[in-house]
């Protein structure tokens, strides 16, 4: 992105070009930065973060949605705190990615406290509106309001998971009392939000293999409140071809629904399904 087009005055935000791009390679979700003085879109289906994060009549509508979907396409109805683990993955998945993608793609990290996000989830669209962002030094969007600059790439993954835990902090908070679990699972299910979210997005941008490694920088394992590191690792399929995948955190619960139907990153999933999960078949 030039100069030009990211100068004071103009509608054009630090993150607009990456939230582009993600929607180019996966048009089931859309963000959008909203512009100075734009009003947050509101009505029906709508739901800011902070709704959720409050944990009443918001996040109460919320959550309906994932028990309807359940019982519609299973035939039953799943507990109440596997309901509220569905909503949270459903919320956090997506929000994640306003922060991870901006970093991967433009090495800009916005910062979205739950005040400045709205979802609507049947339309698959974010908005957020970005008043403070970090940058590295030589940046163009540096001359912007709001900027930071921070001074390297360490300093940038430290604001990566600064931003995500301003936002999912109180919403781990809304959905905390109705998961069952505690707080060390709740930040592990952060943990796996962050990961596979860009693990996925960097796969249809063909650049799965950068954010692997990105990854595991950006979680070591020592990073407080996250929970565990990347967890990427290898597989061989039956042609010899490797399998990269990872060890989740946590668990969605998905189980309780469908016990013969696990996710291949799964705790629960052992090799030999995963390598089957992952095979293409002939």
């Amino acid at each position: 992105m030039t100069l030009s087009t990211l100068l004071p005055g103009t509608t054009a935000s630090a993150v607009t070009d990456a939230y582009t791009r993600l929607a180019e390679v996966f048009p089931g979700l859309r963000a959008e930065a909203l512009t100075e003085g734009e009003p947050a879109p509101g009505g029906a289906g709508w739901v800011g973060a902070h709704e959720l994060a409050a944990g009443g009549g918001g996040l109460d509508a919320f959550l309906a949605w994932d028990d309807a979907q359940v019982l519609r396409d299973y035939g039953q109805r799943a507990r109440p705190d596997v309901v509220a683990g569905f909503g949270l993955h459903r919320y956090a998945w997506p929000a994640c990615l306003l922060v991870t993608v901006p970093w991967f793609l433009d090495r800009r990290v916005p910062r979205i406290p739950v005040e400045d996000v709205a979802f609507q989830r049947a339309l698959g669209h974010l908005t957020v509106r970005v008043r403070e962002f970090a940058c590295l030094p030589g940046d163009p969007a540096a001359e912007l309001p709001g900027a930071r600059v921070v001074a390297d790439e360490g300093a940038l993954r430290a604001e990566v998971l600064a931003a995500v835990a301003e936002h999912l902090g109180p919403v781990l908070a809304g959905f905390g009392p109705r998961m069952r679990r505690g707080k060390r699972a709740l930040w592990g299910m952060a943990t796996d939000e962050i990961v596979e979210g860009l693990w996925y997005i960097a796969h249809l941008l063909g650049e799965e293999r950068r954010a692997m490694a990105e990854l595991e920088a950006l979680l070591p394992g020592t990073t407080k409140p996250y929970v565990g590191t990347a967890g990427f690792r290898e597989l061989t399929g039956p042609d010899g071809r490797t399998l990269p995948t990872r060890d989740r955190a946590s668990c969605c619960m998905f189980y309780t629904v469908r016990p013969e139907d696990t996710c291949v990153t799964c705790p629960r999933t052992c090799d030999e399904d995963r390598v089957r999960k992952l095979t293409p078949a002939p």
